[in-house]
């Protein structure tokens, strides 16, 4: 690997990271009243971990080359992404103040224009597409740094990522992580009543990937599935991560309603005593 001068940050407490990005999410969301606080919940863990120590970056020089590349292809949760690229020092936290309002560089889907965001997406299907084209040229350039790509389970129904998995495998992109967040539930209903996606599993092996399945919200699962090197080599690795839409607050866990709601400021405070009271506890049962 070509990392004369790259020093990746120290690995976090996901644990209490997760925790600060759920909280900062929900601020986000209801200051703005936008929506999609559900789905960006439903990644938090995910983020707390990937930023937590997976991911081979670092807030003081977030445009190394050598930098893994993070891409968050369902671009409507960009509220955990903001809110981790803050906790972990890649943009100051007084701009997520800034969320969704008019001049803001924090716009409602994720832009890369914002510090150690590495595309812009919104309509969903594009992510993994352009995913596939990092990690071909870094093969072809002989570079050591992976792509990682975070796709909803709803977004499967473009063909876009279908042909992006074949082309991945074609070309042996074991440098590529894809990571499913599969919580079941679309903007209006389940993915099983809108498009049945199973058997899952099977079919990213028969498309020639590297497939493992765990409980997105375990963060040693998740550290030990997104560390390290390729789990097959010559093969691009699919990580499908089972959620809970809405995770770590009660009343938005698992509601469909909760994809374009915004809460309340009372819910918001009621949202906030439940993760911070969960949180406190996790610290005094350590």
């Amino acid at each position: 690997m070509n990392d004369t001068d790259f020093i990746a940050a120290a690995p976090q407490d996901t644990r209490l990271l997760a925790q600060r990005i759920r909280c900062q999410a929900l601020r986000m969301v209801t200051r703005a009243k936008a929506s999609h606080i559900g789905s960006a919940l439903s990644i938090t863990d995910i983020m707390a971990v990937l930023y937590g120590g997976a991911l081979r970056v670092s807030a003081t020089t977030p445009d190394h080359p050598d930098r893994d590349r993070f891409i968050l292809s369902k671009g409507h949760a960009c509220v955990a992404v903001y809110a981790a690229l803050a906790e972990t020092g890649f943009i100051d936290r007084t701009l997520l103040d800034s969320y969704g309002t008019d001049g803001s560089m924090l716009m409602a889907h994720i832009s890369h224009k914002v510090p150690g965001s590495e595309f812009s997406t919104g309509a969903l299907g594009h992510g993994l597409p352009f995913g596939t084209g990092k990690a071909l040229a870094a093969k072809r350039r002989g570079m050591g740094w992976r792509t990682v790509v975070l796709t909803s389970d709803g977004e499967w129904g473009e063909g876009s990522n279908w042909e992006a998995a074949l082309f991945a495998a074609h070309h042996g992109l074991d440098n590529l992580l894809c990571i499913l967040d599969y919580n079941k539930l679309q903007s209006l209903r389940s993915v099983d009543e809108t498009l049945r996606l199973e058997p899952l599993h099977s079919k990213f092996a028969a498309f020639g990937w590297a497939v493992r399945e765990v409980d997105g919200h375990d963060h040693d699962a998740l550290a030990q599935a997104m560390t390290g090197a390729a789990w097959d080599p010559g093969k691009p690795m699919m990580l499908i991560a089972h959620t809970t839409k809405g995770k770590g607050v009660s009343f938005m866990e698992n509601k469909v309603e909760w994809h374009y709601r915004n809460p309340t400021p009372q819910l918001l405070e009621a949202a906030l005593a439940e993760i911070e009271g969960e949180g406190r506890e996790a610290q005094v049962h350590a």
